[in-house]
């Protein structure tokens, strides 16, 4: 992130959740919407990193591994800090699955 702001990677991600959100409204379920997204991603993480011809090795594969887990923490705290400040809990993630 250093090359980046918060506030441009916000705006990128709001712009794929817009399109989620579109892809979603046309009767998509939204796991299948997060699949595609989350493949997408590595797909795409692959070729930022390798290019198009490249892929990635395991210590490679390691390091977006690790990057996409920083990325869910930070927003899962946000969550988890938005939903307190409103008294609300998580739900059940045993009753979706």
């Amino acid at each position: 992130m250093s090359k980046h702001s918060l506030q441009e990677l916000n705006e990128l991600v709001d712009r794929f959740i817009v399109l989620a959100n579109e892809i979603n409204g046309e009767k998509n379920s939204p796991y299948l919407v997060s699949a595609a997204l989350m493949s997408a991603s590595g797909l795409y993480a692959t070729f930022a990193t390798s290019g198009n011809e490249g892929y990635l090795t395991e210590s490679g594969i390691d390091k977006v591994v690790t990057a996409y887990r920083m990325e869910l923490v930070r927003w899962q705290a946000i969550k988890k800090a938005e939903a307190e400040k409103q008294g609300t809990q998580p739900p059940d993630e045993q009753a979706k699955g």
